[in-house]
């Protein structure tokens, strides 16, 4: 069992709440993991952030998604609004840092990525996605 397997058995595509901090941490560890190249594990704990849809984390899978080229390529745009993109924008809008304040750039340029979006859709393409 690879560590996406793992990760998909022991917390679920869309996760309890109660497990929410255990993600957080080890999407933390795997950003900060420069010797890592498990592109698949990364994206899957920001999906499961994302499914959890807690407007505070779009900044941490941001960092993940500006990991490196490959990782800013792999992690789709739409795992950074798990609130919605609306209320994403809207909380990014009140944070004065430099980190915020790209993410919210590169948001409004993917405007057209956000035709039609809609969470739901979002999490039935990936559970398709992992065969659940």
């Amino acid at each position: 069992m690879d560590k996406t397997e793992e990760l998909l058995k022991i917390f679920d595509l869309v996760p309890k709440i109660d497990f929410v901090d255990r993600i957080r941490n080890l999407l933390k560890e795997e950003i900060e993991n420069e010797s890592s190249e498990d592109n698949e594990y990364l994206k899957t704990l920001c999906i499961q952030l994302f499914a959890l849809g807690c407007v505070d984390d779009t900044l941490l899978i941001w960092r993940a998604k500006e990991k490196d080229f490959d990782t800013h390529c792999n992690i789709d745009v739409q795992l950074l609004c798990g609130a919605g993109l609306e209320k994403t924008l809207g909380y990014l809008n009140k944070i004065d840092t430099l980190e915020a304040k790209k993410e919210l750039s590169y948001l409004q340029k993917c405007k057209e990525d956000f035709e039609d979006f809609n969470v739901e859709k979002v999490l039935n393409f990936y559970k398709k996605y992992y065969g659940i």
